[in-house]
């Protein structure tokens, strides 16, 4: 899970840093008067949200089956406490 949002971050990271350089040189408007690092942020976040979806697509799967398989063996466990019976 760590591993996964870091990656996320550093993709969020990248996106911010590419916007800004970009808002810098003027290929992006500048936010409105003393906006423009919120605008950098807030498009950072427009365009790091898809990229993530795609880029990060096997290790999201990875930890969903992770999650998967520890949920049904709490289950499982939960399932032999409620049938064993009670020792006299």
């Amino acid at each position: 899970m760590l591993r996964y949002s870091l990656m996320r971050l550093g993709i969020f990271a990248g996106c911010f840093f590419a916007l800004w350089g970009l808002v810098y040189v003027g290929a992006l408007p500048r936010g409105l008067g003393d906006s423009n690092l919120l605008w950098v942020l807030l498009l950072s976040i427009v365009v790091s949200a898809p990229l993530s979806f795609v880029l990060l697509r096997k290790q999201r799967d990875s930890l969903s089956a992770e999650i998967v398989e520890k949920v049904d063996r709490a289950k499982d466990r939960l399932h032999e406490n409620r049938t064993r019976e009670d020792a006299v």
